[in-house]
């Protein structure tokens, strides 16, 4: 089964072939709602994050804006059997110090990616069906699984590929199901650095200064034609009102996530504003742990018992909130109600999943059969810097929950301060968001749903300990199953049991939007990422 995807004929296009010259010697300034937490492609599967990374370091394939899943540094790929892939890896690539790209490369990447330290949100589990790599010559790499893994060129448009040569890698191999000669991998920091920030992308790393700007400069040597822009600057800018003055001022030239409230004013001067449907859900995740005696952070009144093991709970707090009035009154156009963890039609998603109705009468007949009639006190974790409105969204859902007897406080904190408490298990409850990379339903699923192991990668951000033997199995079978028919049967049937056991309690999908100065065209992405590539002189 040949498995290959093809460009738009414009795509393939060598950029200085579309535009004239003069637009290659322009820059450009790009205001963030929020920053990268590390130039390292392997260390924080964020959306900041892998934005940046695909500037700079490239994956084997790639997601387009409607995220299809096209060729990148592999030129092709086919499915040798179940369990065989071939990629065939483009010639004549070099990483941005001049160092020619091949298979060893992609053996390093992959090797290197279980071996990060202290990992957010790991990249593991886009790696960890891989059970063998064979380089049939520089530029054709074999891989074997260890059992079927239709998603694998799709996993692998995650998948950074860094310089083995700049780590002293040359000599890897995979063999008998692990890696040999990785030497000593980077660390995260490592990668801070422009001279080992070296990847095949279309711009390279002049400089990382944390909380102030990252500064990317051309790459000139760039497999895929001329990038625009001589230079691109992020500047993280999480005060929405401070965003629209940059882009006002002419700062900035763009920025992320400009307030609905502005859009009339910007449109009057002239501004532009590029939005689309996102595949982001903002969730509400709860502390499940089953452990006797065990009371979520920040919950109270509850006798010592963790109410949120019991499924009524859940379902009473999904029923406590109004997700029509927070998409209309908090996010105007920007949010869409959600009943899944990915919009319909993407692959897994089902077109008549209904959205939990608004009932607080219900809700609290729940909690009243679920032992706490009088409710209990909670605090709402969330961060305040890094989804649309989001402490303003947490607080919303702290005002209807307490219209239904459970006192809640809304801690909000800057997403690098969140993400960290997150991971330590600091929260009885909290408000975040999951953009799906592989833009099909297994992402949420491993994600967010799936019992938390590290070494596989499933479950790599369900810090709330839900487990669910039942939907783990199904996720399991459903992504070693290559017929597309069927595996897309069985996503459907995870997430409808994961949905109707509150695994995860969506709010809405993100409607994302940019706003730009004249002169500009942008490209809206469902994966929310901002890139260069696809900003571009209005024809």
């Amino acid at each position: 089964m040949h498995r290959t995807a093809k460009r738009l004929a414009l795509a393939s296009l060598p950029l200085a072939m579309i535009f004239a010259t003069p637009a290659l010697s322009q820059s450009l300034t790009v205001g963030l709602t929020s920053e990268p937490t590390s130039v390292d492609p392997h260390f924080h599967n964020l959306g900041p994050n892998n934005s940046l990374r695909m500037h700079v370091f490239e994956g084997l394939t790639q997601a387009d804006e409607n995220q299809l899943n096209v060729p990148s540094l592999a030129s092709d790929w086919e499915s040798i059997d179940d369990t065989t892939w071939r990629f065939n890896l483009r010639e004549g690539v070099t990483f941005s110090d001049g160092t020619a790209f091949d298979a060893t490369d992609v053996v390093y990447s992959i090797c290197r990616v279980p071996t990060v330290e202290n990992s957010p949100s790991s990249f593991t589990s886009f790696v960890a069906g891989i059970s063998g790599v064979t380089i049939e010559d520089p530029h054709t790499i074999v891989f074997e699984t260890n059992g079927p893994v239709p998603l694998l060129p799709t996993n692998l448009a995650s998948v950074g590929i860094i310089s083995a040569e700049a780590f002293g890698g040359e000599d890897v191999v995979f063999a008998q199901g692990g890696c040999e000669n990785l030497g000593t991998p980077p660390q995260a920091a490592d990668f801070n650095d422009p001279a080992k920030a070296i990847g095949t992308g279309p711009y390279k790393l002049e400089s990382y200064v944390r909380g102030d700007a990252i500064v990317l400069s051309r790459n000139e040597n760039y497999w895929d034609g001329t990038p625009t822009w001589e230079q691109v600057t992020f500047r993280p800018i999480a005060n929405e009102g401070a965003r629209v003055a940059a882009l006002l001022s002419g700062d900035v030239d763009m920025v992320e996530s400009p307030p609905v409230q502005d859009f009339d004013r910007l449109r009057r001067d002239g501004f532009e504003i590029a939005q689309g449907l996102s595949n982001r859900v903002i969730y509400l995740h709860l502390d499940n742990n089953p452990e006797d005696g065990h009371v979520p952070p920040g919950v109270t009144g509850t006798d010592g018992a963790n109410p949120f093991t019991d499924v009524r709970v859940r379902q009473a707090i999904s029923k406590a909130i109004d997700r029509q009035a927070i998409a209309a009154r908090i996010m105007g156009t920007l949010a869409v109600p959600a009943g899944d963890l990915l919009p319909y039609p993407m692959f897994g998603t089902r077109e008549d999943t209904p959205v939990e109705a608004y009932d607080p009468e219900a809700a609290r007949a729940l909690l009243a059969e679920a032992g706490y009639p009088n409710g209990f006190g909670l605090v709402l974790s969330a961060p305040n810097d890094r989804y649309m409105n989001d402490e303003r969204v947490a607080q919303a859902v702290a005002q209807m929950l307490a219209r239904i007897g459970i006192s809640t406080t809304v801690d909000a904190m800057t997403a690098s301060t969140f993400f960290s408490r997150r991971n330590n298990f600091e929260y009885g409850m909290w408000l975040a968001g999951w953009g799906a990379a592989t833009g099909e339903m297994s992402s949420p699923l491993i994600a967010l749903v799936a019992t938390r192991d590290p070494d596989s990668g499933m479950g790599s951000t369900n810090r709330q300990r839900y487990s669910n033997p039942e939907i783990d199995a199904l996720i399991k079978e459903a992504i070693a199953t290559v017929d597309d028919d069927a595996r897309e049967a069985l996503l459907q049937e995870a997430a409808t049991m994961a949905m109707a056991d509150y695994a995860t309690i969506p709010l809405h999908f993100e409607v994302t939007p940019w706003a730009f100065r004249p002169g500009l065209a942008v490209t809206p992405r469902a994966d929310q990422y901002t890139l260069a590539m696809e900003v571009e002189p209005a024809s």
